[in-house]
């Protein structure tokens, strides 16, 4: 077992090497636009621009930007057949029984659900809560068509309480992952 999660976590570690040095790339041939959190909260109070929240269902029924759509590009996973055993196992001894943090797998429909809900031409500002999700979720609309693509750096964790009109029973600055 322990040989099992080993070769996952080195998978892991080089597969998000990987998709790092692609998410670098779209950033600096600007096929993905930056803003900080206050320029997304400004483009959304001022331009009426679509905010696209991909935080996981735990994140976001603690608290969400209103007027926002929510699409996860992860979510908690549940399942307990073969396939996803091992990473439950993996992501426990890990310190996932300590951190609370739920094990999370790819939501196959987040491309589709985003196509039924916009057009390829729209500009779409994608978040979540530190960055990184948001940035995998750019790289995925971008191969699939989507071109006016806008990244918050640093995730809504990074935005200041008054940058967006805040829904929910918690706040987006205390979120514990």
């Amino acid at each position: 077992m322990q040989a099992d999660g080993e070769d996952y976590e080195l998978k892991q570690m080089k597969d998000m090497a990987a998709a790092r040095k692609r998410w670098e790339a779209l950033v600096r041939e600007e096929k993905v636009k930056v803003l900080t959190p206050r320029e997304a909260g400004y483009a959304i109070q001022l331009t009426n621009k679509t905010l696209l929240d991909v935080r996981p269902s735990t994140e976001h029924h603690k608290a969400w930007v209103k007027g926002s759509t929510w699409i996860p590009i992860f979510d908690v996973d549940d399942k307990f057949d073969a396939g996803t055993l091992s990473r439950q196992i993996t992501s426990f001894v890990m310190g996932g029984w300590w951190s609370g943090v739920p094990t999370l797998s790819y939501n196959n429909q987040f491309l589709s659900k985003v196509a039924e809900k916009y057009p390829k031409d729209i500009d779409l500002i994608v978040a979540c809560q530190k960055g990184l999700r948001s940035l995998a979720a750019c790289e995925l609309l971008y191969n699939a068509g989507y071109k006016n693509l806008f990244w918050v750096q640093g995730g809504l964790e990074a935005a200041e309480e008054e940058v967006f009109v805040m829904s929910g029973p918690g706040t987006l600055m205390l979120l514990i992952l």
